[in-house]
């Protein structure tokens, strides 16, 4: 099997021919087995690629490779991919379980095993206990959450989720994320999000997105600049810049002062130890009698995405 569960190449698609591209030569690639976040602002193409992706639409140029086996294709990969649209509606007049054993058997489960799959989804979901309500009654918490089930169902290789926390309450939106977390390793998942503080928390790799092209992808870790960048937040008084830089040639080190304390970043050049060069920071400032506050390693993803999009 490939490494990448899905990789895009130059991939173009407008609506209309006088219309700006919605893709414009996206290349981006989902690592297989990871937990992946898709982010960009409303109309940097992410919608739209989930639609190309699955089939929907045709893509004006360019190439997808899904699972190793080319473009989307119905015989082929029947029950291999998972997808949950932005604005996924359910017949109201179905029980939950029936929803799910109906999607279930249009995946190409035999009935058995469509009634098995939407029994165990449901209690993924934390729905088990409304599995006969009809799906009408249900709250638009409890039909969002029933929506990312349909997707999960048979254990799909690769599944799409487009905002799948979108209008949940802090607890259920909790409950999912620990649900897609346990996924990692067994599915390919794509989290597409404005809630960057939760892709952040669970995902592996990232695509930053903007105006139909890929801006920056890589793990977490990279993107955010683990390891190369710390900011310390210092209380009041003047951290020594100078002791510092003579400690740390060829470091990049700002201070900016507050209202109550002072931000320090420290940017370390790639090739260098960023575990020393802390230990030697904070060794730096206790001396100084500096008082430290908190210390975060990288960026924020928000803040990472905004400098890219800046750039």
């Amino acid at each position: 099997m490939s490494l990448d569960a899905l990789r895009v190449s130059g991939l173009r698609k407008r609506y209309g021919r006088r219309a700006p591209w919605a893709l414009d030569g996206l290349d981006c690639r989902f690592p297989a087995g990871a937990l992946c976040g898709l982010v960009g602002p409303n109309g940097a193409g992410k919608t739209t690629l989930y639609s190309v992706v699955c089939g929907f639409l045709v893509a004006d140029e360019g190439s997808v490779d899904l699972l190793g086996s080319g473009p989307f294709d119905a015989a082929r990969l029947k029950g291999r991919v998972g997808v949950l649209p932005q604005d996924a509606e359910i017949q109201g007049k179905l029980t939950a379980l029936e929803f799910l054993h109906y999607m279930g058997r249009l995946q190409g489960l035999d009935r058995t095993t469509a009634r098995s799959e939407a029994d165990r989804v449901l209690r993924g979901v934390r729905l088990g206990d409304r599995r006969e309500s009809l799906v009408g009654s249900l709250s638009h918490g409890m039909r969002r959450r029933l929506a990312v089930a349909s997707a999960l169902l048979g254990s799909p290789e690769l599944v799409l989720l487009d905002e799948p926390t979108a209008g949940l309450d802090p607890v259920q939106a909790a409950s999912l994320r620990e649900e897609l977390v346990a996924l990692r390793g067994n599915s390919t998942l794509i989290v597409s999000s404005h809630n960057l503080v939760e892709l952040e928390r669970i995902c592996d790799w990232v695509v930053l997105m903007e105006s139909g092209r890929c801006v920056r992808q890589g793990t977490v870790a990279e993107v955010t600049g683990q390891r190369q960048v710390v900011t310390w937040t210092l209380g009041p008084g003047e951290p020594p810049l100078e002791r510092l830089r003579e400690q740390l040639p060829g470091h990049e080190l700002l201070w900016e002062q507050r209202e109550g304390g002072s931000l320090l970043l420290h940017r370390a050049p790639a090739e260098s130890d960023l575990d020393q060069a802390s230990i030697a920071v904070a060794g730096t400032l206790a001396a100084a009698g500096v008082a430290v506050r908190a210390v975060q390693r990288g960026r924020s993803l928000e803040e990472s995405f905004l400098e890219e999009t800046r750039a």
